[in-house]
């Protein structure tokens, strides 16, 4: 399988998630998401409450995890094909220093929200300890579903 073919087959997989995540209206037994604040390197602070309402898709990540690189381009693209349509992404960045992920975004810049794991409890709270690690939440912020590993 070539790169381009890797990057789409993630793509997708992504895009369905998301477009699932949409659609679920009818008998709600899903787990509404722990109670978490984040704050972004730029200062931006993230609750349950703000983000009500909006679509979250949670990426944990290191810079040194060779599938977390390789989902950037999918998750980027997710970022751009959704961001009217109210989808919010944390990539929480777990146990590095600011320096060190400062110096990694700047060879590989990202649109999404990056979160160190000093700034927030998500990584705590959900258990993030092999890379990488998706989280949805729908509208209401009940998850939706997970991703333990690179998608595809």
């Amino acid at each position: 399988m070539t790169e381009r073919s890797f990057v789409r087959r993630r793509i997708a997989l992504l895009a369905t998630i998301l477009a699932f995540c949409g659609t679920l209206k009818a008998i709600d037994s899903r787990a509404s998401a722990p109670r978490f604040v984040a704050k972004t390197m730029d200062g931006e602070k993230f609750t349950n409450d703000v983000l009500k309402g909006k679509v979250v898709l949670l990426q944990f990540w290191t810079t040194w995890c060779s599938n977390c690189r390789h989902d950037q381009e999918a998750v980027e693209a997710v970022v751009q094909e959704f961001a009217s349509q109210s989808l919010v992404v944390l990539a929480v960045d777990v146990g590095e220093s600011k320096k060190k992920v400062k110096q990694y975004l700047e060879a590989s810049p990202r649109s999404c929200k990056i979160v160190l794991t000093e700034d927030t409890n998500l990584a705590a709270v959900f258990a993030a300890k092999s890379y990488p690690l998706y989280v949805l939440l729908d509208r209401d912020g009940k998850i939706t579903g997970t991703q333990n590993g690179a998608a595809g």
